[in-house]
């Protein structure tokens, strides 16, 4: 009987304890991307603009701006892209994505035990 009891205590115990979730603050960010650093032909320079590692890389840097701790969550929107000519060749261009869509999370401060001088 004792051990029984001590079982079902133990078991008691062990599930109602708190729970370990992480909470999070989430932000949305629109930003333009950087043109590229040459001058292409129309069809190249859209798709120097429009590559997956380039959006990925650049989403997670409009994060990082927003602080410390601050991450990429998901890619909302890839924008739409948008060219400029070169001034001093005729018929090259600099492209890049405008208004891109992102959503960035970063740990509710004192979830975790990120208090100072606690714990």
């Amino acid at each position: 009987m004792k051990l029984n009891m001590i079982g079902v205590i133990l078991a008691l115990s062990f599930f109602s304890s708190p729970s370990f979730s992480t909470e999070y603050i989430y932000r949305d960010l629109m930003a333009n991307t950087v043109p590229s650093a040459k001058c292409e032909s129309p069809a190249k320079a859209e798709k120097s603009a429009n590559r997956p590692y380039k959006i990925k890389k650049l989403s997670k840097k409009f994060c990082q701006t927003q602080g410390y701790g601050w991450g990429l969550e998901e890619i909302t929107s890839n924008g739409n892209t948008t060219c400029n000519e070169c001034t001093d060749t005729n018929g090259l261009q600099k492209c890049y994505l405008k208004d891109v869509t992102v959503t960035c999370k970063r740990i509710k401060p004192g979830t975790v035990g990120m208090l100072p001088g606690k714990g």
